[in-house]
């Protein structure tokens, strides 16, 4: 659907088609319950860890108070894109208005960004906890993990709300095809009829501060951890210590190879199905496996879990 402009020639672009996974009709049904399978599980996951770190006594610390917060961020990352694709699939239309793609880019950035500064307080959670014990309850207060997240909402607010409105600057006059199933800026640079060289740069930019410094600071925070732990005497002491940082690294990794391939690239290139899978692992797998990996390997978690599953158990 195109718009005449009244300053200009050129015809704007009013709604994008997304694409989707398949192309294929008679595969959508596939994809419409896998994806709704993930989502739910995804979901329910997220929600399950955060109930156990609200109803669990135990798990009040800084350490679940970063977990809980990234659980709601994971609900929110998916939520931004699985249900629009779900809706579409559902309706067999592909539309998406214009307005709608930059809201749906804008609160995907916003979310991804904040992702990155949340595990970089987690990583430096676990320093203060097996480096500076005892000046940990000082360093890692209610007052200094509320100002964590807050400085790191302004941050990821920041980066989103600056992509968005440098988006808007491109003109769109068609193609209007986006070749993925939710709007980002790779795909969206593609379509532009003007040039988008600021664009890229400023995603360069960007992405190096919000991936490169976090990324930075978390192999600093835990070359210091492998150091303390390294002069753990006991077995059962460096165990107990690699434990509470096995799970963090695990989403470290996952989180930021997806994200550096996805967008540390300068230069337009084609919109492929590589880009398709690792827009998968972002919205949908790595959000999917973190109540998981969380879960699985703590043992806290999973009492915590159990209690409440027991709890309505007996009320039945």
């Amino acid at each position: 659907l195109m718009e005449p402009e009244a300053e200009t020639n050129k015809t704007a672009v009013a709604e994008f088609i997304l694409l989707g996974l398949v192309e294929t009709p008679e595969l959508w049904p596939v994809v419409f319950v896998l994806f709704l399978f993930a989502y739910l599980v995804t979901v329910g996951g997220n929600l399950s860890i955060l109930a156990a770190i609200l109803h669990e006594p135990k798990l009040h610390t800084p350490m679940y108070f970063f977990l809980g917060n990234l659980s709601m961020l994971d609900v929110g990352c998916i939520s931004v894109t699985v249900p629009a694709m779900l809706g579409h699939l559902l309706s067999h239309k592909r539309a998406i208005s214009y307005s709608a793609c930059l809201t749906q880019l804008f609160f995907f950035h916003l979310l991804a960004g904040m992702d990155c500064f949340l595990l970089t307080a987690m990583a430096y959670d676990r320093f203060l906890a097996i480096c500076r014990p005892l000046t940990y309850s000082t360093h890692m207060s209610q007052t200094v993990q509320r100002m964590l997240v807050a400085v790191s909402w302004a941050c990821a607010f920041t980066n989103a709300l600056t992509h968005t409105l440098a988006l808007t600057t491109l003109n769109f006059c068609g193609p209007n095809e986006v070749n993925h199933f939710y709007c980002d800026l790779p795909q969206l640079f593609q379509l532009s009829c003007s040039s988008t060289q600021l664009n890229e740069l400023l995603l360069f930019a960007l992405g190096f501060l919000m991936v490169g410094t976090p990324v930075v600071l978390i192999i600093t925070s835990y070359i210091h951890v492998a150091a303390a732990v390294l002069q753990i005497r006991s077995a059962e002491g460096r165990k107990k210590a690699l434990s509470t940082c096995g799970s963090h690294l695990t989403v470290v990794f996952l989180f930021y190879g997806t994200g550096i391939f996805n967008y540390m690239r300068l230069g337009s290139e084609e919109a492929s199905d590589k880009d398709k899978g690792v827009g998968i692992f972002n919205t949908v797998i790595n959000p999917m496996l973190n109540p998981l990996i969380y879960s699985l390997r703590n043992t806290d978690v999973q009492a915590a879990l159990w209690k409440i599953l027991m709890g309505r158990c007996s009320l039945i």
